[in-house]
């Protein structure tokens, strides 16, 4: 049995570039970071970071260059696929994951969007999430019915 199935998740490096095929099928190019820490011999902590190219097919690939901007989280799923072609009499190769599913990650900002009208003004009217008022007095392990 063969197996070509990659995960990754990281950071997009710059913005998805999206196409389209003469077939008219969108595909969109994109590339993520990931890093790898480790501590050497002596204690010190040292970091590795690779670029992985991305690329991406149909709705899937709209959705991506919709929403997702350099530095966006996500998690990607795909196989590996390596192309080959001549320039100049010299033969070269690129290797590149084929998205078959892409989840994105939380906002940078907490998700949280900060538009109100009073912004313009230097004002922060944001609202006060709701918060819970528990009960201070000590709760009975046998009061509690299951």
């Amino acid at each position: 049995m063969y197996l070509n199935k990659v995960i990754l998740i990281g950071n997009l490096t710059r913005d998805p570039e999206l196409k389209a095929l003469p077939s008219g099928n969108q595909v969109v190019n994109f590339s993520i970071a990931t890093n790898s820490v480790w501590r050497d011999k002596e204690g010190n902590k040292k970091e590795a970071v690779e670029f992985h190219n991305i690329v991406s097919f149909g709705k899937q690939a709209e959705n991506i260059a919709q929403y997702m901007k350099k530095g966006s989280s996500l998690l990607v799923e795909g196989r590996l696929q390596t192309q080959s072609w001549e320039a100049d009499g010299i033969k070269k190769y690129r290797t590149e994951i084929v998205a078959d599913k892409v989840q994105f990650g939380p906002k940078r900002d907490g998700g949280a969007s900060n538009n109100y009208d009073n912004q313009d003004k230097g004002e922060n009217n944001a609202p006060k999430p709701d918060t819970v008022d528990y009960p201070q007095e000590e709760i009975n392990p046998d009061d509690i019915p299951f």
